[in-house]
């Protein structure tokens, strides 16, 4: 079990947990997941974290589809900052408490403001990572979103 998964089984939300297994030559981790498991990329969001500058803690969790980047400009108009940059990985894993490639939206140590990608609404059930590489939860986006007191926005580039 992971963080991710017992706040799931803790806030007694309907999920699924689907294990795949994590080639550790793969850097895209989110790609991996939705082509070992057979998904849709549109529907598996990796996470990612976002901080102001390069030097400074994380300030927000962004999730997007696999297949997009993020418009680190819209998280930024959606959290009402000037500027943002990607996280650096080692700060990123210190504050969720989760490795790069496992980092789970859910269950955090530190619990950061949170925007899914409007897109996630398209679908009646998402995938985001459970806390470790090669392991994937499935559940609704509007429950992801309670759960870490998420709000959705347009933050995907093409």
């Amino acid at each position: 079990m992971t963080p991710a998964i017992d706040l799931a089984n803790k806030a007694k939300i309907s999920f699924s947990v689907y294990e795949y297994h994590h080639d550790k030559n793969v850097a895209s981790y989110g790609e991996e997941a939705a082509s070992a498991l057979g998904l849709n990329p549109d529907q598996v969001f990796k996470t990612l974290l976002v901080s102001g500058d390069e030097k400074s803690a994380p300030v927000a969790v962004a999730l997007v589809p696999v297949n997009h980047h993020l418009s680190l400009k819209a998280v930024a108009k959606a959290l009402k900052l000037k500027k943002l940059v990607m996280a650096d990985p080692q700060l990123a894993q210190k504050s969720s408490g989760y490795l790069v490639g496992g980092i789970s939206p859910l269950a955090q140590k530190k619990q950061l403001p949170t925007i899914i990608d409007d897109s996630a609404k398209n679908f009646e059930e998402i995938y985001v990572s459970a806390g470790r590489r090669g392991l994937e939860i499935c559940l609704a986006a509007e429950t992801l979103a309670e759960l870490c007191r998420g709000s959705f926005a347009d933050i995907k580039s093409e």
